[in-house]
Protein backbone atom coordinates (compact mmCIF):
# COMPACT_ATOMS: atom_id res chain seq x y z
CA UNK A 1 0.00 0.00 0.00
CA UNK A 2 1.54 3.69 -1.07
CA UNK A 3 1.89 5.92 2.08
CA UNK A 4 0.66 8.47 -0.28
CA UNK A 5 -3.25 8.95 -1.07
CA UNK A 6 -4.70 10.09 -4.12
CA UNK A 7 -4.85 13.42 -3.48
CA UNK A 8 -1.20 13.19 -2.32
CA UNK A 9 -0.18 12.35 -5.26
CA UNK A 10 -2.62 14.58 -7.19
CA UNK A 11 -0.65 17.37 -5.60
CA UNK A 12 3.13 15.41 -5.95
CA UNK A 13 2.56 15.29 -9.74
CA UNK A 14 2.26 18.84 -11.06
CA UNK A 15 4.58 19.89 -8.19
CA UNK A 16 7.40 17.63 -9.94
CA UNK A 17 6.27 19.20 -13.20
CA UNK A 18 6.95 22.38 -12.18
CA UNK A 19 10.18 21.61 -10.97
CA UNK A 20 11.41 20.10 -13.52
CA UNK A 21 10.10 22.70 -15.92
CA UNK A 22 11.93 25.16 -13.37
CA UNK A 23 15.28 22.72 -13.85
CA UNK A 24 14.70 23.07 -17.18
CA UNK A 25 15.40 26.50 -17.53
CA UNK A 26 17.36 27.09 -15.75
CA UNK A 27 19.41 24.34 -17.39
CA UNK A 28 18.99 25.97 -20.79
CA UNK A 29 20.00 29.74 -19.26
CA UNK A 30 23.16 27.65 -17.63
CA UNK A 31 23.91 26.72 -20.65
CA UNK A 32 23.99 29.87 -22.91
CA UNK A 33 25.65 31.21 -19.84
CA UNK A 34 28.95 28.57 -20.34
CA UNK A 35 28.47 29.11 -24.24
CA UNK A 36 28.99 32.63 -23.92
CA UNK A 37 31.71 32.52 -21.38
CA UNK A 38 33.45 30.14 -24.13
CA UNK A 39 33.83 33.25 -26.37
CA UNK A 40 36.63 35.29 -25.65
CA UNK A 41 35.21 38.06 -27.64
CA UNK A 42 31.60 37.99 -26.20
CA UNK A 43 33.52 38.43 -22.81
CA UNK A 44 35.80 40.82 -23.38
CA UNK A 45 33.17 42.96 -25.15
CA UNK A 46 31.15 42.64 -22.33
CA UNK A 47 33.44 43.75 -20.03
CA UNK A 48 33.95 46.89 -22.27
CA UNK A 49 30.82 47.77 -22.25
CA UNK A 50 30.72 47.22 -18.24
CA UNK A 51 33.57 50.18 -18.13
CA UNK A 52 32.05 52.06 -20.41
CA UNK A 53 28.77 52.50 -18.37
CA UNK A 54 31.03 52.62 -15.44
CA UNK A 55 32.77 55.62 -17.02
CA UNK A 56 29.31 57.42 -18.02
CA UNK A 57 28.04 57.05 -14.63
CA UNK A 58 31.30 58.58 -13.32
CA UNK A 59 30.85 61.43 -15.53
CA UNK A 60 30.14 63.87 -12.70
CA UNK A 61 32.88 62.56 -10.58
CA UNK A 62 35.18 62.79 -13.52
CA UNK A 63 34.34 66.75 -13.47
CA UNK A 64 34.49 66.68 -9.50
CA UNK A 65 37.81 65.33 -9.72
CA UNK A 66 39.37 67.60 -12.81
CA UNK A 67 37.24 70.10 -11.76
CA UNK A 68 36.35 71.10 -15.06
CA UNK A 69 32.57 71.19 -16.21
CA UNK A 70 31.28 69.40 -19.84
CA UNK A 71 31.17 73.13 -20.93
CA UNK A 72 33.05 75.18 -19.18
CA UNK A 73 36.28 77.11 -21.04
CA UNK A 74 39.47 77.43 -20.01
CA UNK A 75 40.79 80.29 -22.35
CA UNK A 76 44.26 80.30 -20.29
CA UNK A 77 45.23 77.06 -19.91
CA UNK A 78 43.09 75.19 -22.35
CA UNK A 79 44.07 77.38 -25.37
CA UNK A 80 47.75 77.75 -26.90
CA UNK A 81 49.24 81.49 -26.65
CA UNK A 82 47.78 81.20 -30.56
CA UNK A 83 44.48 79.88 -29.62
CA UNK A 84 44.86 76.50 -30.33
CA UNK A 85 43.31 73.37 -28.69
CA UNK A 86 46.63 71.97 -26.28
CA UNK A 87 47.27 68.41 -26.83
CA UNK A 88 46.59 65.74 -23.90
CA UNK A 89 48.83 67.01 -20.77
CA UNK A 90 48.53 66.29 -16.81
CA UNK A 91 45.91 69.04 -16.53
CA UNK A 92 43.32 68.18 -19.54
CA UNK A 93 44.12 64.00 -19.81
CA UNK A 94 42.46 63.99 -23.67
CA UNK A 95 43.22 67.59 -24.84
CA UNK A 96 41.07 70.46 -24.90
CA UNK A 97 38.93 71.17 -28.08
CA UNK A 98 38.58 74.76 -29.98
CA UNK A 99 36.70 76.17 -27.17
CA UNK A 100 39.36 75.49 -24.51
CA UNK A 101 36.71 72.67 -22.69
CA UNK A 102 38.42 69.60 -21.22
CA UNK A 103 37.61 66.80 -23.89
CA UNK A 104 38.09 63.81 -20.98
CA UNK A 105 34.99 65.43 -18.71
CA UNK A 106 32.75 65.94 -22.46
CA UNK A 107 33.48 62.16 -23.39
CA UNK A 108 32.19 60.72 -20.42
CA UNK A 109 29.05 63.47 -20.38
CA UNK A 110 28.62 62.23 -24.21
CA UNK A 111 28.59 58.59 -22.76
CA UNK A 112 25.57 59.22 -21.14
CA UNK A 113 23.76 60.19 -23.97
CA UNK A 114 24.89 57.70 -26.32
CA UNK A 115 24.23 54.82 -23.66
CA UNK A 116 20.56 56.75 -23.17
CA UNK A 117 19.48 57.27 -26.71
CA UNK A 118 20.67 53.58 -27.89
CA UNK A 119 19.32 52.04 -24.97
CA UNK A 120 15.41 53.61 -24.57
CA UNK A 121 15.54 54.08 -28.48
CA UNK A 122 16.37 50.38 -28.93
CA UNK A 123 13.96 49.20 -26.02
CA UNK A 124 11.08 51.30 -27.57
CA UNK A 125 11.85 50.19 -30.93
CA UNK A 126 11.45 46.81 -29.90
CA UNK A 127 8.29 47.07 -27.79
CA UNK A 128 6.74 48.56 -31.14
CA UNK A 129 8.46 45.58 -33.30
CA UNK A 130 6.83 42.93 -31.42
CA UNK A 131 3.57 44.16 -31.10
CA UNK A 132 3.07 44.88 -34.82
CA UNK A 133 5.39 41.51 -35.69
CA UNK A 134 3.26 39.12 -33.64
CA UNK A 135 -0.23 40.80 -34.49
CA UNK A 136 0.66 40.70 -38.37
CA UNK A 137 1.70 37.20 -38.05
CA UNK A 138 -0.87 36.08 -35.29
CA UNK A 139 -4.02 37.26 -37.30
CA UNK A 140 -2.68 37.00 -40.53
CA UNK A 141 -4.87 38.09 -43.46
CA UNK A 142 -6.13 41.77 -43.91
CA UNK A 143 -4.16 42.97 -40.95
CA UNK A 144 -1.04 40.95 -42.09
CA UNK A 145 -1.58 42.73 -45.43
CA UNK A 146 -1.93 46.21 -44.16
CA UNK A 147 0.72 46.12 -41.11
CA UNK A 148 3.10 44.53 -43.76
CA UNK A 149 2.82 47.17 -45.88
CA UNK A 150 3.40 49.87 -43.41
CA UNK A 151 6.63 47.81 -42.65
CA UNK A 152 7.83 48.15 -45.94
CA UNK A 153 6.54 51.52 -45.99
CA UNK A 154 8.99 52.26 -42.81
CA UNK A 155 11.79 50.31 -44.19
CA UNK A 156 11.53 52.51 -47.85
CA UNK A 157 11.75 56.14 -46.10
CA UNK A 158 14.98 57.74 -46.22
CA UNK A 159 16.29 58.38 -42.75
CA UNK A 160 18.27 61.50 -43.21
CA UNK A 161 15.40 63.20 -45.56
CA UNK A 162 12.98 62.55 -43.02
CA UNK A 163 15.40 63.65 -40.19
CA UNK A 164 16.16 67.01 -41.58
CA UNK A 165 12.71 67.72 -42.73
CA UNK A 166 11.49 67.15 -38.82
CA UNK A 167 14.02 68.65 -37.57
CA UNK A 168 13.53 71.75 -39.59
CA UNK A 169 9.99 72.45 -38.57
CA UNK A 170 10.69 71.24 -34.94
CA UNK A 171 13.97 72.07 -33.75
CA UNK A 172 16.88 69.70 -32.97
CA UNK A 173 16.46 67.89 -29.36
CA UNK A 174 17.50 64.88 -27.81
CA UNK A 175 13.52 63.87 -27.66
CA UNK A 176 13.14 64.68 -31.20
CA UNK A 177 16.54 62.18 -31.88
CA UNK A 178 15.02 59.31 -29.80
CA UNK A 179 11.82 59.75 -31.63
CA UNK A 180 13.23 59.42 -34.73
CA UNK A 181 15.42 56.64 -34.47
CA UNK A 182 12.63 55.08 -33.22
CA UNK A 183 10.73 55.38 -36.17
CA UNK A 184 13.35 54.24 -38.25
CA UNK A 185 14.29 51.24 -36.06
CA UNK A 186 10.89 48.88 -35.38
CA UNK A 187 10.40 47.92 -38.93
CA UNK A 188 13.49 45.34 -39.18
CA UNK A 189 12.67 43.69 -36.08
CA UNK A 190 8.83 43.59 -36.43
CA UNK A 191 9.62 41.74 -39.80
CA UNK A 192 11.53 39.44 -37.95
CA UNK A 193 8.90 38.76 -35.34
CA UNK A 194 6.05 38.37 -38.24
CA UNK A 195 8.16 35.67 -39.99
CA UNK A 196 8.81 33.48 -36.70
CA UNK A 197 5.33 33.84 -35.37
CA UNK A 198 3.55 32.73 -38.79
CA UNK A 199 5.29 29.54 -38.49
CA UNK A 200 4.49 29.38 -34.29
CA UNK A 201 0.75 29.63 -35.15
CA UNK A 202 0.58 26.67 -36.76
CA UNK A 203 2.26 24.37 -33.69
CA UNK A 204 0.31 22.16 -31.79
CA UNK A 205 -0.02 23.93 -28.70
CA UNK A 206 -1.55 27.27 -29.90
CA UNK A 207 -4.10 25.35 -31.61
CA UNK A 208 -4.59 23.40 -27.96
CA UNK A 209 -4.87 26.90 -26.58
CA UNK A 210 -7.19 28.06 -29.31
CA UNK A 211 -9.77 24.85 -28.91
CA UNK A 212 -9.73 25.53 -24.81
CA UNK A 213 -11.40 28.75 -25.87
CA UNK A 214 -8.14 30.73 -24.55
CA UNK A 215 -8.62 34.48 -26.36
CA UNK A 216 -6.44 34.83 -29.47
CA UNK A 217 -4.63 38.29 -26.82
CA UNK A 218 -3.61 35.55 -24.22
CA UNK A 219 -2.81 33.79 -26.80
CA UNK A 220 -0.06 35.79 -28.24
CA UNK A 221 1.27 36.94 -25.07
CA UNK A 222 1.11 33.56 -22.85
CA UNK A 223 2.22 30.97 -25.68
CA UNK A 224 3.85 32.96 -28.63
CA UNK A 225 6.23 35.71 -26.89
CA UNK A 226 7.92 33.28 -24.79
CA UNK A 227 9.14 31.64 -28.14
CA UNK A 228 10.24 34.55 -29.41
CA UNK A 229 13.24 34.93 -26.66
CA UNK A 230 15.97 34.38 -28.93
CA UNK A 231 15.10 36.75 -31.65
CA UNK A 232 13.90 39.06 -29.53
CA UNK A 233 17.33 39.26 -27.02
CA UNK A 234 19.77 39.22 -30.31
CA UNK A 235 18.30 41.78 -32.40
CA UNK A 236 17.44 44.64 -29.40
CA UNK A 237 20.83 43.78 -28.23
CA UNK A 238 22.09 44.80 -32.30
CA UNK A 239 19.60 47.47 -32.57
CA UNK A 240 21.61 49.50 -29.59
CA UNK A 241 24.74 50.40 -31.47
CA UNK A 242 22.72 51.44 -34.44
CA UNK A 243 21.00 53.68 -32.62
CA UNK A 244 23.75 54.88 -30.88
CA UNK A 245 25.65 55.67 -34.60
CA UNK A 246 22.22 56.97 -35.63
CA UNK A 247 21.82 59.68 -32.87
CA UNK A 248 26.11 60.31 -33.82
CA UNK A 249 25.24 60.86 -37.19
CA UNK A 250 22.06 63.02 -35.96
CA UNK A 251 24.41 65.17 -33.89
CA UNK A 252 27.25 65.46 -36.23
CA UNK A 253 24.62 67.13 -38.93
CA UNK A 254 23.45 69.67 -36.02
CA UNK A 255 20.10 67.65 -35.84
CA UNK A 256 20.48 65.75 -32.61
CA UNK A 257 21.58 67.37 -29.12
CA UNK A 258 21.67 70.78 -28.66
CA UNK A 259 25.43 72.22 -27.94
CA UNK A 260 27.27 73.01 -25.79
CA UNK A 261 25.39 69.88 -24.34
CA UNK A 262 28.41 67.47 -25.10
CA UNK A 263 27.47 64.19 -27.25
CA UNK A 264 30.63 62.04 -29.87
CA UNK A 265 28.55 63.19 -32.81
CA UNK A 266 28.60 67.24 -31.94
CA UNK A 267 32.16 66.34 -30.46
CA UNK A 268 33.07 64.96 -34.00
CA UNK A 269 31.40 67.99 -35.68
CA UNK A 270 33.54 70.63 -34.00
CA UNK A 271 36.32 68.56 -34.85
CA UNK A 272 35.68 69.08 -38.77
CA UNK A 273 34.70 72.68 -38.04
CA UNK A 274 37.64 74.33 -39.59
CA UNK A 275 39.24 71.32 -40.02
CA UNK A 276 40.87 71.62 -36.52
CA UNK A 277 41.42 67.85 -36.62
CA UNK A 278 44.09 68.93 -38.64
CA UNK A 279 46.14 70.84 -36.26
CA UNK A 280 44.71 68.53 -33.11
CA UNK A 281 44.30 65.11 -34.11
CA UNK A 282 42.87 64.08 -30.75
CA UNK A 283 39.52 65.95 -31.09
CA UNK A 284 38.66 63.07 -33.73
CA UNK A 285 40.48 60.64 -32.07
CA UNK A 286 39.28 60.77 -28.36
CA UNK A 287 35.09 60.77 -29.33
CA UNK A 288 35.71 58.42 -33.02
CA UNK A 289 37.40 55.83 -30.93
CA UNK A 290 35.17 55.81 -28.19
CA UNK A 291 31.81 55.33 -30.64
CA UNK A 292 33.93 52.70 -32.64
CA UNK A 293 34.47 50.70 -29.41
CA UNK A 294 31.09 50.82 -28.02
CA UNK A 295 29.51 49.95 -31.42
CA UNK A 296 32.13 47.30 -31.99
CA UNK A 297 31.48 45.97 -28.51
CA UNK A 298 27.35 45.57 -28.76
CA UNK A 299 27.71 44.32 -31.80
CA UNK A 300 30.44 41.41 -30.67
CA UNK A 301 28.08 41.11 -27.54
CA UNK A 302 25.08 40.31 -30.19
CA UNK A 303 27.04 38.06 -32.40
CA UNK A 304 27.75 36.19 -29.11
CA UNK A 305 24.40 36.14 -27.95
CA UNK A 306 23.07 34.69 -30.98
CA UNK A 307 25.93 31.55 -31.03
CA UNK A 308 24.74 31.22 -27.39
CA UNK A 309 20.92 31.14 -27.33
CA UNK A 310 21.02 29.45 -30.99
CA UNK A 311 21.94 25.75 -30.37
CA UNK A 312 22.40 24.88 -34.03
CA UNK A 313 24.33 27.46 -34.79
CA UNK A 314 28.43 26.39 -35.48
CA UNK A 315 29.67 28.02 -32.48
CA UNK A 316 27.08 26.74 -30.26
CA UNK A 317 27.12 23.69 -31.60
CA UNK A 318 30.60 23.07 -30.14
CA UNK A 319 29.66 23.96 -26.58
Amino acid sequence: MSPFSKETLTLLIPAKGAADAASGVKSSWQLTLRRLRRDPASVGSAVVIVLIVIFALGAPLIAQWTGHGPTEQFRETGLSPAGMPVPPNGEFLLGTDQLGRDLLVRLAYGAQVSLLVGVVASLAASAIGILIGMTAGFFGGVVDTVLSRVIDLVMSVPFLLVAIATVSVLGPSLQLSISVIVFFSWAGLARVIRGQVLALREREFIETARSLGQSPIATMFRDVLPNLVVPIVVYTTLMIPAAIVFEATLSFLGLGTVPPTPSWGNMLADASNGSMYIVAPWMVLVPGLALLALTLTFNLVGDGLRDALDPSSAKGARA
